[in-house]
């Protein structure tokens, strides 16, 4: 299919589907199950999660977001797994959020971040297939007039061991549907699986090919409208006026609305239509008391809190303040990282319909999201209306990063239907509005300190981290004695793998600017990584320790920080002899409960300019549902995450983000990317981990160590990007 015909596709299979009930295909509308949520003509529900038609079509609902992680996939494995389906039938539907709502959250929790995809859905959702596996076992064995434990099941087919009877899922829903659904059921061990842990293929490959993968963008309505908003440059700051006459008679412009107190928009015809008129409308803005904020100010109020008093502990043992005053040699260093755009490939959007009429009003919102269910709940404020009068169409996500958990973007758009009722409007971030008005990675500082005895053994280990709270500005009731405590994720008593040092303190000092900041892949783990690893290493070099030979000595009490760091050397190669101009760089961190480690293999040329031959990296992330997702996972966390160690960042200028597009917030290209990325996925059971997030956080000190050993240049500040050109 060429490139026309793919769009045409799309535009034709989006179009087709909204006709019908404006809705985007996500379910079949005739009938109601037992749990309130729709099912197919002719299908049957089986408990919550899984619907079997006649044909023996097995659909499994899936309450969480697919944003290219995979998710959608290993959900379907463990729910196929546990009930004994045919692959070759399994299909999914996105579960609907209303139904969810007024079900109680019988589905749970519909966000999908933290690496919290699988790790925290696995055991309800593989209960959901052993639940109907037994109720299709239960209807056969009663059909047969024999007992259910004379019956199995396997490929979605039960069988009678006696007689040999068999009878076809697809033949036995309807009557499986009538059972009572049982109220406990016993999940397979690992060693019963037969999905579980195989590397089955995506279901949400060919959709992407042949273009019926739907995203926001690709929302098509008819009679829709488009949007193109600006909100004030200055956070914080409020719309003072703007002159809609001066745009009014462009091409294609229907309305300018004043949104809320910090924005406006135009809607038009076409979105080059809104956006075009937008970059005309005069706009006043009240830039407010931050106009003058600037990097160097913000620098310089971290920078105090680097040495403040008012920090909270989030982890220590041993008495640090003596360890330091009886030290033969105090080794100290400070650190800092950006602010971080999430920079999705899809630019932040939503569309929104609001309609009026005797029985109430009601929104209709078409949106890819991390997080359906609070969109509903803004959606319902931001229309003045009740949240069962909100319908979420969850669309696929064209990177989400974390920047889709927010909930500015239904709001803005709820706000602008509002004001049209009974016409769809599709609103769109501008690349530069994007760029410019997200919830961005935190800027944070680190200061790290080490006290060593006359041997060069450490005997303490203090780290100050001083920056801004996420929970301040994304859930501020979650702060607990006015600290953020996920500020020392990776860091905290459990999976800080450094147990061996005898005295360790580690705290926080909270330092909140105005600029909204957000979950951004691996969170805080991220720049806590950077800190302490790019620490270890300094340790390894002014002690004259081999950095692995250290970390070997420091994690003998953490086994599982251990086999992965010893997983990734030894397939590295780590200590033996590299190509000539080549150096090894090692990190090890533990976040989202998972063990990661990584080996780097770098060049550096003359000039400064780095190539990455080689990353080798481990992850222990206890169950491993599929080996190819993960591995898929790890290559994209290293690009992700390399690109912001290296190149990007947002600055504060004059209260605003100095940045607007790639040409000045450059991100991993191919040509920089990592030549290979060899995974060891190395499950050793017992415990369900994270793989999204926690091997970026060792991507960036891994080649920051390399770099160290390549160069003898510590870099201490991220990104890299300049910091080494005095090489030539």
């Amino acid at each position: 299919m060429n490139q026309i015909s793919a769009r045409l596709g799309r535009r034709l299979f989006t179009t087709s589907l909204v006709a019908g009930a404006l809705t985007l295909g996500l379910r079949l509308p005739p009938a109601r199950a037992a749990s309130g949520a729709p099912v197919p003509a002719g299908a049957s529900e089986l408990g919550l999660w899984v619907i079997v038609q006649q044909d023996d079509t097995v659909i499994v609902r899936i309450a969480r977001s697919e944003m290219g992680q995979g998710t959608l996939t290993g959900l379907a494995q463990l729910v196929a797994d546990e009930m004994d389906a045919d692959w070759a039938h399994i299909r999914t539907e996105l579960l609907d959020t209303t139904d969810n709502y007024n079900a109680r959250h019988a589905w749970g929790d519909m966000a999908t971040n933290g690496s919290r995809g699988i790790r925290t859905s696995q055991d309800y959702v593989r209960r959901g297939g052993a639940t109907a596996r037994a109720m299709l076992i239960q209807a056969a064995a009663q059909s047969w007039g024999v007992p259910s434990e004379e019956c199995s099941a396997a490929n979605s087919v039960v069988t009678h061991g006696k007689t040999g009877r068999t009878s076809r899922y697809g033949e036995l829903a309807a009557e499986a549907a009538q059972l009572a659904v049982p109220t406990t059921v016993a999940l397979k061990t690992q060693a019963q699986w037969t999905l579980i842990g195989k590397p089955v293929k995506r279901l949400d490959t060919r959709p992407k090919l042949d273009g019926s993968h739907v995203f926001g963008l690709d929302v098509q309505l008819p009679g829709l409208l488009c949007a193109a908003i600006a909100q004030c440059p200055v956070f914080g700051g409020k719309l003072k006026s703007f002159d809609a006459t001066a745009v009014r008679a462009m091409p294609g412009v229907r309305h300018v609305l004043q949104v809320d107190e910090q924005s406006v928009a135009v809607v038009a015809d076409k979105f080059y239509f809104a956006k075009t008129a937008l970059a005309a409308l005069p706009i006043v803005w009240e830039e407010g008391e931050h106009a003058q904020v600037s990097s160097a100010t913000i620098a310089a109020e971290l920078a105090q809190g680097l040495s403040a008093k008012d920090a909270a502990i989030g982890n220590q043992k041993g008495d640090v303040d003596a360890a330091f005053a009886a030290a033969a040699r105090v080794i100290e260093a400070d650190y800092a990282t950006p602010f971080l755009n999430h920079a999705t490939l899809e630019p932040m959007n939503a569309t929104a319909l609001y309609t009026e009429a005797a029985a109430g009003a009601r929104v209709e919102l078409w949106i890819g999201t991390q997080n359906s269910d609070d969109a509903l709940l803004t959606a319902a404020t931001a229309a003045g209306i009740k949240p069962d009068a909100v319908k979420i169409n969850r669309v696929n996500l064209g990177g989400g990063f974390g920047r889709r958990n927010r909930i500015d973007v239904p709001r803005l758009a709820t706000l602008i239907a509002r004001q049209l009722p009974g016409i769809p409007v599709k609103m769109i971030f501008t690349r530069e509005e994007d760029m410019q008005h997200c919830y961005f990675r935190p800027v944070t500082q680190g200061r790290m300190r080490a006290a060593l005895d006359a041997d060069g053994r450490v005997t303490a280990l203090a780290a100050r981290i001083s920056g801004q709270s996420v929970l301040a500005t994304t859930r501020p009731q979650a702060l607990k004695n006015g600290t953020d405590p996920t500020a020392f994720e990776g860091l905290e008593a459990a999976p800080f793998g450094y147990k061996s040092i005898p005295s360790l303190r580690i705290d926080y000092a909270m330092r909140n600017t105005h600029v909204p900041v957000g979950t951004w892949r691996g969170v805080n783990a991220n720049q806590n990584a950077f800190f302490t690893e790019s620490f270890i290493d300094e340790i390894a070099h002014a002690t004259g320790r081999d950095p692995l030979a250290l970390r070997r000595d420091l994690l003998a009490d953490s086994p599982k920080h251990l086999a992965v760091l010893n997983a990734a050397a030894e397939r590295a190669g780590y200590g033996r002899p590299l190509p000539q101009g080549r150096f090894h760089g090692v990190a090890q961190f533990s976040s989202y409960d998972s063990f990661t480690a990584a080996v780097a293999e770098i060049e550096l040329s003359a000039t400064g300019e780095i190539t990455i031959h080689r990353i080798t990296a481990a992850i222990d992330c206890g169950y491993a549902v599929n080996p190819d997702q993960i591995n898929a996972q790890i290559e994209g966390s290293f690009v992700y995450g390399l690109g912001a160690a290296l190149f990007s960042e947002n600055t504060i200028e004059n209260g605003r983000i100095a940045q607007s597009n790639f040409h000045d917030y450059p991100v991993m290209r191919l040509a920089s990317a990592p030549k290979k990325v060899d995974s060891i996925i190395m499950p050793s059971g017992g415990f369900w981990g994270g793989v999204g997030e926690p091997t970026i956080a060792v991507a960036a000190p891994a080649v920051l160590n390399a770099i160290h050993a390549a160069s003898g240049k510590r870099i201490r500040s991220l990104p890299v990007k300049d910091q080494l050109s005095h090489q030539a």
